[in-house]
Parts: C-alpha cells; structure tokens; sequence
C-alpha cells in the first residue's frame, strides 16, 4: 500500500493567508500540467501571521513535486 505524504510551505506574516491561497493555485496548475496525481492541495491558517499551503500525494510521487516544488517540510497525511 502506497503512503499519503502531505507536502507543507509555510507562508508568514500580514499577508499569509492570501500568499498561501495563491500558492494552491499554483500547485494545481503544476500537477495538471505534470499530469501528477494529488488528492488535495488546500491552505490552513495557523494564526494571523502564519499560514500554509499543502498538497497531499502518493509517497511515489513525493520526489517529483519535492525536486520540483521545494517544499519547506512533510509529514504522514
């Protein structure tokens, strides 16, 4: 069975969450583009100053977008 990796960035300050929402679309943009697999690229407010953007992927596809994308961290979805 083929792990879930979620891919995490990081995004800080005033303007974090509207930073983080852009960076999906880009995402998205990247795996159509790839014709990449991914079962869900979101954003997630931590606080006012401090959000993320992630995409979940197969662990076999992990070094595609990691190579490709530079996430800041991973972790199990």
């Amino acid at each position: 069975m083929n792990r879930k990796l979620k891919l995490i960035w990081d995004f800080k300050g005033s303007f974090s969450a509207k930073t983080a929402e852009h960076h999906c679309i880009h995402l998205k943009e990247f795996a159509i583009i790839e014709k990449l697999h991914f079962y869900e690229i979101n954003s997630l407010v931590i606080s006012k100053m401090h959000t993320t953007a992630f995409i979940i992927v197969d662990e076999s596809d992990m070094k595609i977008y990691r190579d490709a994308l530079k996430p800041h961290r991973g972790q199990l979805a």
